[in-house]
């Protein structure tokens, strides 16, 4: 699965800021390759309003 950061992180909670770091993503518009796991999924769905998730 593809996670690409659409949102910035000001403003957002510092576990929210974290889990964006965790999954490689700094600034607007960084996206990256993710395996398709149940930890993945937690994790975007803890910062779904920050970020487009795609299947590919």
């Amino acid at each position: 699965m593809t996670v690409k950061l659409v949102k910035s992180l000001i403003g957002a909670k510092k576990d929210q800021i974290a889990t964006a770091h965790a999954l490689g993503l700094r600034k607007i518009g960084d996206a990256t390759q993710q395996p398709d796991n149940a930890q993945t999924k937690g994790k975007v769905a803890k910062i779904i309003h920050l970020v487009e998730v795609s299947e590919a």
